[in-house]
């Protein structure tokens, strides 16, 4: 796997996905199309634990969370941005998501939940806020956001 291979997968999921509100509709959708267990989940989970591994993905580390934004928001994304995060057992930083937030919850150790969510996806709306933690074990997190705005609480 390397970072052009992945930025492939990602692509191929923000087609479907580019224009749709970021609302409970999208969550469902991506949840039934994309959820834990398909094909679009196995592949970017194995994407993600190729990338961490080999040290292009999570390449930062701050207040016991290792994090990093892989793709600024680009045209071939449809205007997303691209984090992972790993964080076992804990919050993160309190931000608001000024264009709403798409998640994608992958537990590696343990029953992981992310915002009390399992494996699978978690959509929060726009003008939506949380401090994201990550309970019962560790998960790998990928981050799309849109126009990559996020704002964190001082």
């Amino acid at each position: 796997m390397s970072p052009t291979e992945f930025r492939g997968q990602i692509a191929r999921l923000t087609a479907h996905i580019a224009g749709r509100p970021l609302d409970a509709a999208l969550d469902a959708w991506l949840n039934a199309e994309h959820g834990a267990g398909s094909a679009t989940y196995r592949e970017l989970k194995a994407a993600c634990e190729a990338g961490v591994a080999e040290g292009w993905l999570c390449d930062r580390e701050g207040g016991g969370i290792r994090y990093g934004r892989i793709f600024k928001p680009a045209a071939d994304l449809h205007g997303f941005s691209v984090d992972v995060v790993d964080m076992q057992d804990i919050a993160g930083p309190h931000h608001t998501h000024p264009n709403g937030e798409i998640d994608l919850i992958m537990p590696v150790e343990g029953e992981a939940r992310f915002d009390g969510r399992p494996a699978g996806w978690l959509v929060c709306p726009p003008g939506s806020a949380h401090r994201p933690t990550v309970t019962q074990g560790r998960a790998l997190v990928l981050y799309l956001l849109p126009e990559g705005r996020i704002d964190f609480t001082r």
